[in-house]
């Protein structure tokens, strides 16, 4: 497709561009590497797209389709999904798969009645196969069950229910909705429709027994998959098949499946490398986990804040505190970008062994590193000093951390609370917990349930709260104004 498709016919940037050289891959770089900065600039994608074009760049849809695919893969729906919308606008042409792409990135963004509504106006040839399974993906995402099922119906009685597809969407919504027993259900109602079974589809088999605690029932997959040459065993397999065994206690079969699925490529996926360190903590294999590492350091330039986080976790899960802390010294002195969650990590590993002064300091470097909310690190401290029953120090940082709920208009988890009210009740504290209910009033975070916790802590001290229902009936007229 030329660029004359994308704008107006006979401008000044059509003749321009007729002299421009033909497409490269640098060129596709470049564009993606332009989208792609939006997330930490800022700007919009339609601008960034005109600019590209004012710059006397071609584009060509080829080329944005990979780039949505790109943006997708990394969790920026609105981007890939601003993209089709820019194209639309230049009237370009989409095929079905455009539409079921588009869709799903509809469902991210909007929601499902979007969805819907975009399936629904779509003219009847784009009514496929493609534009059908997409719906039903959207549907089994959400874990709407019934909607699944009767569009799975009305899929099979157009004749649209001819591949492992649709099946695969239905066992991962029943594997999300602890429904195990359903997935081999759907194997067998494959195998009778004669319907190929793909590595995938055999993954989610296989994971089904696993949260059955079906070990023989997984072991028959792998026998079966083992007796299909047209079955290729993937990293992912290997590691599907060591994580049920490392759940099942089973770790020298667990490390056999390590060991084959590192074998399994030349060059591994940095995924794959991420579930070798987490699943050989798992076997409690502090070697193992090290050998891995340095592996990965080796096997990539640039290495991730995630890849740090994964291995700082499986450090802290093992206990090596001399192996967690250097490997997080060496991350802070070369990460371009200060990542909370590896200090949550760290945090949340010294304070299991009481080393306060160490995780402060963590906490201290954190906040004079990074702007922004540390609302997870202050709730660990508030777990700590809770447990440690020094709650004037938990509810300092509960008091911070739900003004940074205030300031980004979000909640705070229930279980939070109730871990603090639990705590008074527990020590007949009723002088903590009104100071408690008094900072939930002034953060507007007072309710129902508070005032319950309040009595019910009162009544565990033998005391009478005061005026309670008249407290109670003015938080219910300011929440609720007649």
């Amino acid at each position: 497709m030329n660029i004359s498709r994308l704008i107006p016919s006979g401008s000044w940037l059509v003749r321009q561009l007729c002299t421009a050289a033909k497409w490269s891959a640098p060129r596709r770089t470049m564009l993606y590497s332009r989208l792609s900065a939006l997330g930490a600039k800022g700007g919009t994608v339609a601008q960034a797209l005109n600019d590209f074009l004012m710059e006397g760049k071609q584009i060509r849809k080829d080329e944005l389709t990979s780039c949505i695919k790109e943006l997708r893969k990394y969790g920026r729906y609105q981007h890939a999904l601003d993209i089709f919308d820019w194209m639309e606008r230049r009237k370009v042409n989409f095929s079905s798969k455009d539409h079921a792409i588009r869709m799903g990135l509809i469902a991210k963004t909007t929601g499902i009645d979007a969805t819907e509504n975009y399936f629904s106006c779509l003219p009847q040839l784009a009514k496929n196969q493609f534009t059908y399974g997409a719906l039903l993906s959207c549907y089994c995402s959400e874990l709407l069950t019934d909607k699944a099922l009767a569009h799975f119906e009305e899929m099979n009685q157009l004749q649209y229910i001819n591949n492992s597809l649709p099946f695969n969407n239905l066992m991962s919504m029943y594997l999300k909705l602890g429904e195990y027993n359903k997935v081999p259900a759907l194997v067998d109602e494959m195998k009778r429709r004669d319907i190929s079974l793909e590595t995938y589809t055999c993954n989610l088999w296989m994971q089904s027994y696993g949260c059955l605690n079906d070990i023989e029932g997984v072991e028959r997959v792998l026998e079966e998959m083992a007796n299909n040459s047209k079955l290729k065993w993937d990293w992912t397999t290997y590691s599907n098949v060591a994580a049920i065994y490392v759940k099942a206690g089973q770790f020298e079969k667990a490390e056999s499946s390590l060991k084959k699925l590192e074998k399994s490529s030349e060059s591994l996926e940095r995924e794959a490398y991420h579930f070798l360190i987490s699943l050989y903590a798992g076997t409690s294999n502090l070697v193992e986990v090290k050998r891995v590492w340095e592996a990965l350091k080796g096997a990539f330039s640039l290495v991730t804040n995630t890849s740090y986080l994964i291995v700082l976790q499986a450090l802290a899960k093992l206990n090596d505190l001399d192996g967690l802390k250097e490997c997080f010294k060496e991350w802070e002195s070369n990460c371009s970008s200060y990542d909370p969650r590896l200090a949550v990590t760290v945090v949340r590993a010294y304070l299991q062994q009481d080393m306060i002064e160490e995780a402060e300091r963590v906490f201290e470097n954190a906040v004079n590193r990074k702007k922004g909310s540390f609302f997870k690190l202050r709730l660990t401290f508030m777990a700590y000093f809770l447990k440690k029953q020094q709650q004037d120090l938990a509810l300092e940082h509960m008091e911070v951390a739900m003004s940074e709920l205030k300031d980004n208009n979000r909640q705070l988890a229930p279980e939070t609370l109730t871990a603090f009210f639990d705590y008074f009740m527990k020590e007949n504290d009723v002088a903590g917990v009104e100071e408690f209910c008094k900072m939930l009033k002034n953060l507007n975070r007072l309710n129902s349930d508070a005032f319950h916790s309040l009595t019910e802590t009162y009544i565990a001290a033998g005391k009478v709260a005061p005026d309670i229902q008249q407290r109670f009936q003015e938080m219910i007229v300011k929440v609720c104004p007649m």
